[in-house]
């Protein structure tokens, strides 16, 4: 088998209200992806392996462990973060 560009797959959950995710970084990833997007996406949530807590997907989207989303689940390279990119 090949090697894998991911160590980590995270299962994306649906919650109920959005969590914080600041204005300033959710203004910045409308400009990338869209409106639409943001904010289908607002209302999902994944347990980070790198910060070790719940974040918005939002959150995980403009994190540079990000690699993809595939049928509801997060593949992470799970490198250490110099900051955290909220």
């Amino acid at each position: 088998m090949g090697s894998t560009d991911h160590r980590y797959e995270v299962p994306v959950e649906k919650v109920q209200r959005a969590l914080k995710v600041s204005k300033e970084y959710k203004e910045k990833l409308k400009q990338l992806y869209g409106n639409k997007v943001v904010s289908k996406f607002s209302k999902d949530a994944v347990d980070c392996p790198v910060l070790g807590k719940k974040v918005s997907f939002l959150v995980c989207l403009g994190c540079p462990n990000y690699v993809r989303r595939f049928k509801g689940v997060v593949h992470c390279k799970g490198e250490p973060l110099s900051e955290e990119p909220t």
